[in-house]
């Protein structure tokens, strides 16, 4: 076990840099384009997938780093040349993820390749688990999937929303309900191959940020998947199914059920805070840099203490929530248990240092930072996601504070 550290090694530079590289060169010129179109920006991730960033090969080696920064550092750098690029180069990840993490090796080895595709011919993937009256409350989620034993195929039918290349994906990661009685507990997650009939694209939605990732409802009716598509396999779902059925019958268990779903998402949560933190960091850097350089009665703004404190303080919390989501990501690789739910602190603070930093950027560039000809005001609509997905502020409030209690506050 890697001891915690704030000192990357030599390799752990390299790779910083080489993303920053790319980020600077690649993503940052064309942002503003592609946040103008509201469209996926297909020739960005080919480039991404050239130089080998955009494949699983690449963020495989950043999770199984052993200090567990390398997806933190990875994501601060692509986040801080555009979220909303660097949304559409990372937004495969999680259904990559999710294959990996609950699928066979067969399964692992067929469709994770299908999910990239190739750099001449580069490909998106979709992980669908929110649905409209389902996103804090998974417990409410309506999507089915009744096996059909004749054909050995599953049939889903429902409705999921704010899924990340839904719609437009090659492949699409599906969690629907198997065995309504058991809440959480009965929901599967399948594989939906391209181009199977039934499932289409609903409402793609017109967003206040990260335009440039495209994001749309997903609508499957009478969809039909092989046997083979239930990720992990149906032997393993019936023995995770008669357990639960038979904890419920015996009155226990399902809390420490819940804890351990707990867990998972505590665990993913410190790469949000790393993106909020780039986009924070992006902001401060183009604020510092005018309140250099822009003067005012005949002398720099960053003279004026209202204008150097704000800068003092956007630093340092911008360099705080790096702090807790370097901590939160050392403990998930280092298998420390989140006992003060550390990572949805880290996210919890990094989302709202985004947004606060962002909004002193806009206010330090003035009337230039309301405009589109500066970035800042791009980053600050970009922000305001870091407090709504992957679990709004207020829920990774409710998380910390029932954790630190052993309340059951609601």
């Amino acid at each position: 076990m890697a001891e915690f550290t704030m000192e990357l090694n030599d390799d752990q530079k390299q790779v910083r840099d080489w993303i920053h590289g790319f980020a600077a060169d690649v993503i940052r010129p064309a942002a503003a384009e592609w946040d103008e179109r509201e469209e996926t920006p297909w020739p960005v991730i080919q480039e991404a997938a050239k130089v080998g960033i955009y494949s699983l090969d690449f963020y495989a080696q950043q999770f199984f780093d052993p200090t567990g920064l390398g997806i933190p550092v990875a994501m601060e750098e692509l986040f801080w040349g555009d979220a909303g690029i660097a949304l559409s180069i990372v937004g495969t990840g999680l259904a990559a993820i999710g294959v990996v993490a609950n699928g066979t090796e067969e399964q692992i080895g067929t469709w994770i390749p299908q999910m990239y595709g190739t750099p001449d011919d580069v490909k998106v993937a979709a992980f669908c688990s929110s649905e409209p009256d389902a996103g804090s409350d998974v417990g409410s989620m309506r999507t089915r999937a009744v096996y059909d034993q004749a054909k050995d195929e599953w049939v889903l039918n429902g409705t999921k929303t704010w899924a990340t290349n839904g719609g437009i994906a090659n492949v699409h990661i599906v969690v629907a309900v198997v065995d309504p009685e058991l809440g959480t507990k009965g929901h599967a997650s399948f594989i939906v191959p391209p181009s199977t009939p039934g499932l289409s694209q609903g409402q793609k939605f017109k967003k206040h940020g990260i335009r440039a990732s495209h994001t749309a409802e997903v609508v499957l009716e009478d969809v039909r998947v092989p046997g083979s598509c239930l990720l992990g396999g149906k032997e393993k779902l019936d023995e995770r199914l008669a357990r639960a059925h038979e904890r419920a019958r015996a009155g226990g268990g399902g809390e420490r059920v819940k804890n351990a779903a707990m867990a998972t998402f505590e665990a993913s949560r410190p790469a949000v805070g790393a993106m909020a933190v780039g986009t924070a960091r992006a902001a401060y850097e183009v604020a510092l840099d005018y309140a250099k350089t822009r003067t005012q009665f005949g002398r720099p703004i960053i003279d004026n203490q209202g204008v150097a404190f704000q800068l003092a303080d956007m630093r340092t919390s911008i360099d705080a929530a790096r702090l807790l989501v370097w901590r939160a990501s050392w403990m998930a690789v280092a298998g420390k248990p989140f006992t003060s739910a550390e990572g949805s602190m880290s996210k919890l603070f990094a989302s709202e240092v985004a947004k606060k930093v962002t909004a002193q950027a806009v206010q330090i560039l003035g009337g230039n930072g309301f405009t589109r000809e500066y970035p800042v005001e791009r980053m600050h609509r970009d922000s305001a996601i870091y407090t709504i997905f992957e679990g709004t502020s207020e829920i990774q409030r409710l998380v910390i504070a029932r954790t630190i209690s052993q309340m059951p506050i609601r």
